[in-house]
């Protein structure tokens, strides 16, 4: 192996030289890793040649097997074999493209566009035990004739293929999670030569011409590995004319109750909410309504799937959390990380979870007609999510834009404060800001606001429903004064309480305390007195600076 290694470190300088180029014009002045530009000359020095086959991998140690990379793209290509690294960069750029276009992230259905998929319908010809079809689209004319089955539990026919890719479309109603990094394994098996024994789900209905989409709901991942890799057709297992209901709430208890996939919390209430609606359907049906009327309560609909009742009252939740989260009016969400807590944006989708809707999302099934007051704009549920997309809103005005620097991410954040690392002010308190203990705490205060501003103003609430009542201008204006005089304490970009306040995950009671006293429960003085509710929603000068910025 010693032999086979030492080939380009034995170049001299001018035979290094001469190496590069020809490898440049061989890649027509492309980066083997992104395809981007490479200039000799611009780049001297910043540039590397390396085996595209591993040696780990019995690649060749000769110049068939060389690429010339950018040397930035080579240390950070996360994989030792430059083909892996090589589709990696594409797909990131994939993502990028779907985060531009208001996508959490890339799905099956970007990767088929990319790669000259989903542009055909497929027409079927079911008979008893077989279904036939053709190709045609793509030239193949001729008649496919394939065994049709029966699933013996679900009653459901499926046949299986292997199609092109130009008739796969993705369902992203079925299944509305984007590709995840875990795709890099995959496509580094099947680099191997390892087959992946599970195959992607579809399903196909006929329109009344006869043709329809034939769409794909699970095994995204391995499909996307695939196709990544240059495969031009996959194998499909087809449910034929199924009740995508039934598809759709087997792939939800896939990520939920059975937590066969890695569904992340946000996709789960996503899909909660499309089941939510599919039930609404179903009721009108089976109560002879026509589809647009809705003088029906939550209520209604419980007591009618009574079978279902802890599922439709999650449902119903969740419809209202996937409207807030996925609304475009939502500027929060350009800074919620939606699979964990990331370094790259300051909040998690769990502490929204834990804080804005455990807060102030109404958990129980409304008695009153899912159409009351639409007209008026005082329908609950709208009022419900409207206000708690203003506060999130607001939230984002006042903490995150503008200050919030993606370039510096959050990646121990106060660790580099400890050593003496330079951290912008305006981000140190975006991320201490964004801490989930801390984030609850703020909106438990925002409650008083709310509360104290009606019993002010001699109006009854309802506490437990709180935002599905209008709130005046008045007191939007007292939130904002709040919050932007919140944002205005030293400490949250006090350096000296990095160790001792922000060195360590604290719960929502520590920072109630700190509110209450002014200081933590261990006695460190946070603040320079506790907050006073009055004096917080009085307009400040630093109040009116940070509501202008």
């Amino acid at each position: 192996m010693a032999d086979r290694v030492t080939m380009l470190s034995a170049l001299s300088k001018e035979e290094r030289s001469t190496l590069e180029k020809r490898l440049a014009e061989r890649q027509s002045g492309k980066c083997f890793i992104c395809d981007k530009p490479i200039d000799l000359l611009l780049h001297q020095g910043q540039l590397d040649v390396d085996h595209i086959i591993p040696l780990s991998e019995v690649g060749p140690d000769e110049e068939n097997n060389f690429a010339i990379v950018h040397l930035s793209c080579n240390r950070s290509k996360g994989a030792s074999d430059l083909r892996v690294a090589r589709r990696m960069a594409e797909f990131d750029r994939l993502q990028i493209e779907a985060q531009e276009q208001g996508l959490r992230g890339a799905n099956l259905g970007n990767v088929l566009q990319r790669y000259g998929g989903s542009k055909a319908k497929l027409r079927l010809k079911r008979r008893p035990e077989h279904v036939d079809f053709v190709l045609s689209e793509i030239g193949r004319p001729e008649i496919q004739s394939v065994p049709l089955y029966k699933d013996s539990l679900s009653g459901m026919e499926y046949f299986f293929a292997l199609m092109p890719l130009e008739y796969l479309h993705h369902d992203d109603r079925i299944n509305p999670r984007s590709i995840g990094s875990n795709v890099r394994g995959l496509i580094e098996e099947f680099m191997k030569k390892r087959p992946q024994l599970h195959i992607a789900l579809a399903w196909w209905a006929p329109e009344p011409d006869g043709a329809s989409l034939l769409k794909v709901f699970d095994g995204q991942h391995k499909a996307a590995a695939q196709i990544l890799l240059g495969v031009k057709e996959l194998p499909v297992r087809v449910f034929v004319q199924p009740d995508t209901n039934v598809l759709l709430q087997a792939n939800t208890n896939a990520g939920d109750k059975l937590r066969q996939v890695a569904f992340d919390t946000a996709v789960i209430r996503h899909l909660g909410s499309s089941l939510f609606v599919e039930r609404i359907r179903q009721y009108q049906t089976m109560k002879g309504f026509r589809e647009d009327h809705y003088g029906f309560s939550e209520r209604d609909l419980v007591a009618f799937f009574r079978g279902e009742h802890r599922e439709m009252q999650r449902y119903i939740v969740d419809s209202v959390r996937d409207q807030i989260t996925h609304s475009t009016e939502n500027r929060l969400k350009e800074f919620i990380e939606w699979s964990g807590k990331g370094a790259d944006r300051p909040l998690a989708y769990s502490t929204i979870e834990r804080t804005f809707f455990a807060e102030f999302v109404y958990k129980n099934a409304l008695d009153s007609p899912i159409d009351e007051g639409v007209e008026r704009g005082e329908n609950p549920r709208f009022l419900e999510r409207d206000q708690l997309i203003r506060l999130m809103n607001l939230f984002a005005d006042v903490f995150f834009v503008g200050q919030w620097d993606p370039e510096t991410g959050g990646r121990k954040i106060e660790y580099q404060v400890q050593k003496g690392t330079l951290i912008a002010e305006p981000h140190l308190r975006a991320w201490r800001m964004a801490r989930e203990e801390v984030v609850g705490a703020i909106l438990q205060w925002v409650r008083l606001v709310v509360e104290h501003y009606f019993a002010w103003t001699g109006q009854m609430t309802n506490k437990e429903r709180l935002f599905q009542k209008k709130f005046p201008e008045d007191l939007w204006r007292r939130i904002e004064l709040f919050l932007s005089n919140l944002a205005m304490l030293p400490c949250w970009i006090d350096k000296h309480l990095s160790q001792t306040v922000f060195g360590a995950k604290q719960n929502r009671e520590f920072w109630l305390q700190v509110f209450k006293t002014g200081a933590s429960p261990a006695g460190v003085a946070v603040l320079a007195c506790p907050l006073d509710l009055n004096q917080m929603i009085q307009e400040t000068s630093e109040a009116r600076k940070g509501i202008a910025a």
